[in-house]
């Protein structure tokens, strides 16, 4: 697995890196929690410090529980259990204190990602909404039979909101699924291919806009 390794000390960051690397994962150093904020999309699973040097780490996790389902879990040396209690309910799948085994906290991760994958498996490839007809995985889009062309991320918009169909998703979500900046709040870039994914498809309904949060695909 590609694992973010969100920890500023680097005496503990260099040592999780060789460890997680000797069992065969791939971790990527980080040190600040905006790194993983903007780069959560390229890993598999975080292990997360609380005390970053830009962000309380449990802020961190809000922010990124906001844009993303990936598996996390705690490293810190807080042991209260306040801080395990918030964590927990911020969105935090476990919590392991300082100094941690390493073939615990590797098990903890493993199954941590388990958790998280049965329903990530449960999207069908191929999405139909009415006369509209979305190949997620040969990135086709056909309406009343007829293919349509997107270009790049306005099929990325369309792939997020499918997968989620019936939810609403938030512009924040949407964003960050398709440009990958976790803190951009307000784009034009999304209203500009919401405007041309709906003129393509032609289909109204098929695209529900949620005033002053999101958007919907399908009723």
């Amino acid at each position: 697995m590609r694992i973010a390794v969100v920890e500023d000390d680097d005496g503990v960051g260099d040592a999780l890196v060789d460890a997680l690397g000797a069992v065969g994962h791939s971790p990527v150093r980080m040190r600040r929690g905006s790194d993983v904020l903007l780069g959560h999309r390229d890993v598999e699973a975080v292990l997360l410090d609380l005390g970053l040097p830009d962000a309380d780490g449990l802020t961190v996790l809000r922010r990124l529980r906001a844009v993303s389902d990936v598996p996390v879990v705690v490293l810190t040396a807080r042991d209260d259990e306040r801080s395990v209690v918030r964590a927990l309910r911020t969105g935090a799948d476990d919590y392991v204190v300082k100094p941690a085994r390493l073939g615990e906290l590797r098990a903890r991760l493993e199954v941590a990602v388990r958790r998280r994958r049965p329903a990530e498996q449960d999207t069908p490839e191929v999405v139909e909404a009415g006369d509209v007809v979305v190949d997620l995985a040969a990135r086709r889009v056909e309406v009343a039979g007829a293919e349509v062309t997107l270009a790049p991320k306005e099929f990325e918009v369309l792939a997020h909101l499918v997968a989620r169909r019936g939810e609403a998703v938030s512009r924040q979500e949407l964003m960050d699924a398709v440009w990958g900046d976790a803190y951009v709040a307000v784009s034009r870039s999304l209203d500009v291919h919401m405007t041309s994914l709906r003129a393509k498809l032609g289909r109204p309904d098929a695209l529900t806009t949620i005033r002053g949060y999101g958007y919907r695909w399908g009723r």
